[in-house]
């Protein structure tokens, strides 16, 4: 069972991103608060919950939240500002939309920029101890992947529908064949990195 709250007598946010180690699409990133004495049994990492586990919790998260959103991060803000600062930049913009001010927030990892003037705590592999991270790793996987079903549509070579943008061998070939779409990070170099390995 996860803690309910890092800091008790506060409203305190869990941060969480998807998306960091992908060569396409957005970095996605949630922000989840949850009421005084929340828990729930089958909240988990994302990485540990299976897909049918994770679109399972997410309307339950949704409804019984204090307040959550979304925060999302184009390719070419990426390639941009790099990864990490998109990252932290997608939780930014996932806070700026919560409805309920938080006084506290919880990051999962061991980095991120100052959120305002509201004190934050990182915690590395925080999504497996806090029920707020927990959360909020399962909507920004579950968005993204949505996401990524979506434009797989448009770029169906890539098979982003299975891989969601990761570094599968699949889609490393691809990108070495076809080339880049224009959601891909160019900044990451895959096909020089690729080039080198053969």
């Amino acid at each position: 069972m996860l803690e309910s709250f890092h800091t008790n007598d506060c409203i305190e946010a869990g941060c969480d991103e998807a998306g960091r180690g992908c060569l396409a699409g957005p970095v996605f990133a949630a922000a989840v608060i949850f009421p005084p004495n929340y828990c729930h049994a089958e909240l988990s990492d994302s990485k540990k919950l299976s897909e049918r586990a994770r679109h399972k919790l997410r309307p339950i998260i949704e409804q019984e939240a204090l307040s959550w959103a979304i925060g999302i991060v184009d390719n070419t803000t990426i390639d941009s500002i790099n990864i990490l600062q998109a990252s932290f930049l997608a939780m930014h913009r996932a806070l700026d939309t919560l409805t309920v001010t938080p006084e506290h927030i919880i990051v999962d990892g061991n980095k991120f920029n100052p959120y305002k003037t509201i004190p934050h705590t990182c915690i590395v592999k925080g999504d497996g101890l806090y029920l707020s991270i927990a959360a909020a790793s399962i909507l920004a996987k579950t968005y993204r992947d949505d996401y990524m079903k979506k434009i797989h549509q448009e770029f169906p070579i890539y098979n982003w529908e299975s891989n969601k943008g990761y570094p599968t061998q699949h889609h490393r070939e691809t990108i070495l064949e076809k080339g880049y779409s224009t959601y891909h990070r160019l900044s990451f170099a895959v096909s020089k990195q690729l080039k080198l390995k053969i």
